[in-house]
Formats: structure tokens, sequence, C-alpha cells
């Protein structure tokens, strides 16, 4: 791309904006509403419009001044912003928007001739069609701006802003009978059929979309940061000033019935009004429609140079711009061609609304830009001129609420063909950055303030519900991924956890890039299973160490973690007696132990969980059953029972049945009376071998132990269990309670 040693300055950004917001509506349906609303309903129309426009003007004037923007205007904004794919759906859909806005203006030019075709019919006897106008206009405007370029164009947008200025001027001189008799004030004014505001607000919305036309010069300028603030927010201010002296002009100066009755009501206003304001309309239609077919190339043009097109053929004709200046021609004859078709049709009203849509959702994303990153609190934000978060966020609010009060239907529609063009691109682009860009900084504030408060709130209620928080720690990941499925299991929809992969060794710059690659492996590894797990990798020169920097690592969701997990092979336990020299290091920390046994029969899901609940596992059993609930939650397990097995005396067997039963109903929990054993204890039958006939063929098998236990038999405490799979091995540090 050739880079320019010269550019616009500030005014062509501004006459570019005011020209388009001066256009077609102010000369042809402000009287309308003026008569049907009267002035303090306008004047309503007004400013509720520019909660819309204002915002957007300051968001803008932001933004540019916090990077270079570069070609393309609003799309360059938004996709530099939102990352590429989004910036390409909502670009494709404001390029539409400007492409049909020439268009509409073309059309609403040819009003300006309402005195030819009705000497035409007068005189002649027939209908002469708009498109006799509409078409050579057309044609005539393509040319000058494919052949002499955006130059041309901003010198012709000149002599038509004289002109518009000349008539408006002679509007403001003028004066009627009406008005040298009428009382009208301020304090009598009125707001008149409150009903139809709305319907009203849609047919003169479109004469605030205008605003930020100048911005798609961007490219052209030579200092986009000075001259998109000042002369975005300048042909703001100046079109809201104008319009409120517009409506109270007509107000004073004519009918209720002129109003409502007559589109050209202000030629009968103005002085030589005859001449004047259909000049005027034609002026201002007519650079309106030079803004539009300014703007719309250079969006087409930055759309291409980022590809967002699926073809490279494509892509590449649509940017190339001339040697000279990088004008982007071929992008000019496309925006023209179908700018033409449109006014051959001779009637764009009903995709008006619709411009409307797409006009909305682009400065619904300016403002909501604005805004997150006010809430974001990046540090590369640091733009000159500031606006505040506040009124970027009531920008945003009111661009959605009116897009759906103008019409619901035409709102939803737009809001569908985006969804369906950014899912198209998307899929296409699986490499650019799509919808995780717009938050990252957000959520990172959000995620910051939470954890802040959550750890205050847990500070003052201590005693608040249980749910696991767990932690695991495994220098096999790359071997086995039965403790990323435990911990997936438990933090799928209940719980939260945070799997550490131990890389043994001192901490330099060899494992330090190590860790980088292995995370990256372990990401790449577990993108495609579904999963609520945070990933991480730690460098300690011992398990011990390890285990006690683990521990000691605060909880991603802003409560300290409570669980710990732990991972052994079954078959070749050589991490077992490393695990069970650091239990009693983790119970000083009061945290709840998992030990989990990795067999090699693969999981098999529709057998189910087991849980086996001893007579010593008083303090274990009701987090036993709770881990199988919340297991249970993940879609592995959701076709799946749970089975409780629970050793007794043959004395207490009733009472045990009856307190299990009165723990499943009390406690919701998922278990069915049929799935819940009692089992007498017999002298001569021990209990792992109970497990091994009923458990055999169980998907996993929860198991509870405890400290005591585990002090004196060691490693024989997680033997003779050859039968099983996979076995959850739990110790609780308190007894949980099911509410």
């Amino acid at each position: 791309m050739n880079t320019k040693t010269k550019g616009f300055g500030t005014a062509p950004v501004y006459f570019t904006a005011i020209s388009t917001i001066l256009g077609a509506i102010l000369f042809l349906r402000f009287g309308f509403a003026v008569g049907t609303l009267g002035f303090w309903g306008v004047i309503a129309i007004i400013l509720l419009g520019h909660l819309v426009t204002l915002p957007t003007a300051l968001a803008i004037s932001e933004i540019a001044t916090n990077k270079r923007v570069e070609g393309g205007g609003e799309y360059f904004i938004i996709s530099r912003s939102f990352g590429l794919n989004i910036g390409a759906t909502i670009g494709i859909a404001l390029y539409m928007s400007q492409a049909i806005s020439v268009a509409f203006y073309i059309i609403a030019f040819t009003e300006s001739f309402e005195f030819f075709f009705n000497y035409v019919g007068d005189h002649f006897g027939f209908i002469l069609p708009r498109q006799a106008i509409s078409i050579p206009a057309m044609l005539g405007l393509a040319v000058l701006i494919i052949k002499k370029g955006a130059g041309i164009g901003v010198k012709t947008l000149y002599v038509v802003v004289a002109i518009l200025l000349v008539s408006l001027v002679l509007f403001f001189l003028g004066s009627t009978t009406h008005g040298e008799v009428s009382e009208f004030s301020l304090f009598s004014a009125q707001f008149r059929n409150i009903d139809k505001f709305f319907t009203v607000f849609a047919i003169v919305f479109p004469a605030f979309t205008g605003m930020t036309a100048g911005v798609g010069l961007s490219g052209d300028l030579k200092n986009p940061a000075k001259s998109i603030p000042l002369g975005t927010t300048l042909a703001t201010l100046t079109g809201m000033i104008i319009y409120m002296f517009v409506v109270y002009k007509l107000a004073h100066s004519a009918s209720v019935e002129d109003l409502s009755n007559n589109q050209l009501i202000m030629a009968k206003i103005a002085i030589g009004g005859a001449i004047v304001i259909p000049l005027g309309l034609a002026a201002s239609t007519l650079s309106s429609a030079i803004g539009s077919i300014m703007v719309a190339p250079r969006t087409l043009q930055a759309l291409a140079v980022d590809k967002s097109f699926p073809s490279d053929r494509i892509n590449k004709w649509l940017a190339h711009g001339s040697a000279k200046d990088n004008e982007p021609i071929h992008a000019s004859i496309v925006t023209s061609a179908l700018a033409l078709v449109f006014v051959a049709l001779g009637d764009v009203n009903a995709v008006a609304e619709i411009i409307s849509m797409f006009f909305m959702v682009t400065y619904g994303s300016l403002c909501l830009i604005s805004f997150l990153n006010h809430f974001g609190s990046s540090p590369s934000y640091r733009p000159f001129f500031r606006s505040r978060w506040y009124i970027s966020l009531i920008g945003t609010m009111v661009s959605v609420w009116v897009m759906f009060k103008i019409n619901a239907t035409y709102a939803f529609g737009a809001i569908i063909i985006m969804t369906l063009i950014y899912i198209y691109i998307n899929f296409y682009h699986k490499n650019r950055s799509g919808l995780e860009t717009i938050f990252a900084n957000t959520i990172f504030q959000l995620n910051r303030n939470l954890q802040v408060y959550l750890q205050k709130a847990g500070n003052r209620n201590v005693q608040g519900e249980w749910r696991p928080s767990a932690i695991c720690i495994t220098q096999d990941s790359f071997h086995r991924n039965t403790a990323f499925k435990l911990l997936n299991w438990i933090s799928y929809k209940y719980g939260f956890g945070t799997y550490i992969h131990l890389i043994e060794g001192y901490y330099s710059r060899k494992t330090y890039e190590q860790s980088k690659v292995e995370l990256q492996r372990l990401l790449e590894r577990f993108e495609k299973t579904d999963n609520h797990v945070y990933v991480d990798t730690l460098i300690s020169p011992s398990y011990t160490s390890a285990v006690a920097q683990t521990i000691q690592v605060p909880g991603i969701a802003g409560m300290e973690n409570n669980m710990v997990i732990f991972e052994y092979d079954r078959a070749e336990p050589v991490h077992l007696q490393e695990i069970i020299q650091n239990f009693s290091l983790v119970n000083a920390g009061q945290f709840d132990v998992c030990i989990i046994g990795s067999g090699r029969k693969q999981i098999d899901y529709q057998e189910g969980i087991h849980v086996w609940i001893k007579s010593s596992d008083t303090a274990n059993a009701n987090l036993m059953i709770m881990l199988s609930f919340i297991m249970t939650g993940h879609r592995d397990w959701q076709k799946s029972n749970i089975k409780i097995f629970e050793t007794c005396k043959p004395e207490n067997l009733a009472a045990t049945r009856q307190n299990m039963r009165q723990l499943v109903v009390d406690g919701r929990l998922p278990i069915t009376m049929k799935n819940i054993e009692i089992i007498p204890e017999k002298e001569g039958v021990h209990i792992k071998n109970l497990i091994n006939e009923k458990s055999a063929d169980a998907g996993l098998t929860i198991i509870g132990f405890t400290g005591e236990l585990l002090k004196h038999f060691q490693e024989k405490l997680f033997a003779d269990y050859d039968d099983l799979g996979t076995i959850l091995f739990v110790n609780s540090h308190n007894q949980k309670a099911i509410e």
C-alpha cells in the first residue's frame, strides 16, 4: 500500500459528516414530523437520536486518539478492537448500508426535480419515471468518483455544502403570513400524538445516521487522531443545533395542516423558496450521496485488505488502489454498480429501515468498544481524548433499544443476518480471533473484582455452602489423563478445578522454556475436551516442594482451594509412596484429599459410579456421596447411575437403611432405593473381597480412607483391588453436610 506524504485535514471530515446529516430527511420529512408530533415531540426525537449519535461521536473521538486509524474508518476501529472476524461481520453490514445509502440519496435527489416531472405530466400527458433523473445522476456520480477519486469529491463537496448553507440561511430569513400572526412560543408549543412517536421517529431517524460518514476518510487524512474527533464531534453538534432551529422555524411559520400535507413546506417559508429549497434539497442529497460514495469503497477496500472474503482473487482485486494515492478504484466500481441496481429499482423505502438497523449496530458497537476499554482498564488504552464510560454505555443501550422500537422484525432480521455472516466468516477464518477477544480485558477486571469480593464474603461467611475447589498436581500428564478427567468431572458444573503439570528441576531459562512448550501441548490436547479446568505448569526441584507450593496457590474462583487430587497408576504404582509421604503435609492444610488410582480397564460410563461406605467412613461418607452426584453433572456420566453400598453391624441393619433413605430424601439426591444396598458385615469376609465382587464392572469405584489407616497400612491400603478398574480413594477433612 502506498504511503501518502499528503492527505486531507479536518475540513473534509466535518463537511462529509455535516452534508450527510443535513440531508433529504431534513428537507422532506421534518415538516411532516412537526405537523404530527408538534414542536416538543420533534425536539424529543432529536434528543433521543443524539443519545445515540453523541456518545458514538465521543467514542470515535476517544478510540481515534488511542491508535492510528487507518483506511476503513469505522470498520478499522471495530475490527482492531473486536477482532477481524467480528470486524468483518459488522464491516460487511456497514458497507452494504453505506453503498445502498448512495442509492437512497440519489433517489431523494430526484425529488428536487418535482417541478420538472409535473411540467412533463401537464404538457405531454404522461408520467416520467423518476429513473429518468436518478440513473443519469448515479452514472455521472460514479464516473466522477472512479475517474477523479476522493479529491474531486471533496472539492464538489465544498460547492454543494455552500449551496446547502445558502438555502438554509434563506429559509431562516423567510417569513409567511401564518408566521406574522402566529402566537407560537416555547411555552405554548405542543407535544401531540404521543402514540405515533416511534412511527415518526423511524421516519426521521435516518437524518441522524450521517455523523460518522467522515470517519471513512481515515486512510486519506494527514492526522486522523486530530481530524476525526474534531470533525465528527463538531458536525454532530452543528447538526443537532440546526435541527432544533429548523423545527422552531417550521412550527412558527406554518399551520399543522400545511406541515403535515406538504413535504416541501420549507419552500413556502424560504426567501425565493420555489428555487432555493429544491436547490438546497438537491445539494443536500447530492452531498450525502458524494459523502457515502467516497466512504463506502474505502470500507470495502479495507475489508479486502484484511482478506474478509473467501476468495483470494476477489480480495486482491477489491484491495487494488491507484499507484498515486491508493484510491479504491475497483471497490468504487463495485459500489457504484450496487448503488445503480437499487437506483434502477426506484424505491428503497423498504430497505431504508434495514439500513438504519445496520447503522445502529455499528454505532452500538463503537460505544461498546469505548465502554469495554474503560471497564477493562488496559494499560495500552491511553487516548488523548477521553469520553466517560457511562456515556458510552448509554449509547450502546439506546442503540439496541431504538433498533427494536423502530422495527422489531427488521432488528431481529439484522441480528440474524449478521450472526450468519459471522458464522460463515469464522468458518473459513478459523485461526483469526473471534468473540473471545471482545471481553478479554473486561473479564479480567470482572474476575479480579469478583475474586476480591468473594474473598471478603468468604471471610464474613465461613460456614457458607460447601462446593469443591480442587487442585491437582501430577507429572504424568502426557502418560495418562485420568486425573484431568476427574478434575473436569468435578469442575464441569458444580465445582472449580486447577490442573498443575509438574516439571521436576530447578527454575532456569531452560526449564522455563520447557514449561511454556509443555503448557501449550496440554492446552492443545485438552482443547478437544469440553472442559472447565484451568491448566498450568509448575517447576519445582522435588515432589514435596511442588506439593507445598501447589496447596498455597489461590483458587481460581475467588475462594481458597479445599481439595487436593493425586493420581497414580495402579499397575505400576511408582508415585504412590510419594503421595503417601505428602499426605500429612496436605492434611495439615485442612484439605480434603482424593487419590485416584488409574486402572488399565477403560472406564465404562454406562456401568455407573459405585460408592462404598464402611463403618470407618463417618467423616468421609457425605463427601463421597456428594462427589458422585457432582460428577454425574458431566455429560460423560449423564446416562449412568449412582449405586451406594454401605456395610454395617448386623444389629444396625434396619437403622442404617433408614438413615440412608432419610439422607437421600432430605438431600434430594438422584439415587433410588433399589440402587442402595446395605450389607451386614460377616466374620471372615473381608470388605475388599466384597468390593471386588460387586464393583468389578463399575465405571468408577469410590472408597473412603482415613489418615490413621493410611499411616498404619501405607501402600497396602490401596492394594488387593485387582478386579476393579479406576478407583477414587477419598479422605474428608471434616464431615460435609448434605442439605
